[in-house]
């Protein structure tokens, strides 16, 4: 009899702990889903079009909720989805020109409706090693922004598939802004500038 009573206890113990589990599971399960669908994204940056601000094969997190509470200002990071031949992928660029505005290069240097704009975000060593702005953005000809339309370039500009390439990108196709890089150490932080 004690063995038969000890058989259904670990029995019920085992289906308590299983059941818990579960529950555990379910909910960290949500919890992450929640997170990645409203509050933070993962990302990976793949390549060199952000380089020196970001470095390929970086991990990091970008900003969900910013995007949607506080919008796309000038020169904010922005995590781009985009639609290929065979694929979907996400890139990351910089925010040049913003809806209803007007956008232009000329010799390296960014026009926003005819006004010259700086880039402080640009690492002028960087620059100068192409031989200077005008080597390093080349020039962009006049393209006036819809409404929902942004202009979008990634800081090392010679090696950059963006705006120039691929055209404005449609507010709905940007899924976050800003980058939380993780590693390397060296680079850990926040990602504005």
């Amino acid at each position: 009899m004690n063995s038969m009573k000890y058989t259904e206890h670990r029995t019920s113990t085992l289906r308590r702990d299983l059941r818990e589990f579960g529950m555990t599971a379910a909910a960290s399960m949500l919890a992450v889903f929640l997170m990645i669908t409203f509050v933070v994204r993962p990302i990976r940056v793949e390549g060199n079009s952000m380089y020196p601000t970001l470095k390929s094969d970086s991990p990091g997190f970008s900003n969900i909720i910013g995007l949607n509470t506080g919008g796309l200002k000038r020169f904010d990071i922005a995590v781009i989805r985009v639609t290929g031949e065979d694929s979907t992928k996400c890139l990351v660029k910089r925010v040049i020109g913003l809806p209803g505005e007007t956008i232009s290069y000329k010799g390296g240097v960014l026009l926003v409706n005819g006004q010259a704009v700086d880039e402080p975000f640009l690492n002028e060593n960087f620059v100068a090693s192409y031989g200077g702005k005008g080597a390093f953005t080349s020039d962009v000809a006049e393209i006036t922004l819809k409404s929902d339309e942004y202009y979008c370039l990634g800081d090392n500009r010679p090696n950059s598939r963006d705006s120039r390439y691929y055209g404005p990108f449609k507010r709905g196709n940007i899924v976050c802004k800003g980058a939380f890089i993780l590693l390397p150490i060296k680079d850990f932080g926040v990602k504005t500038w």
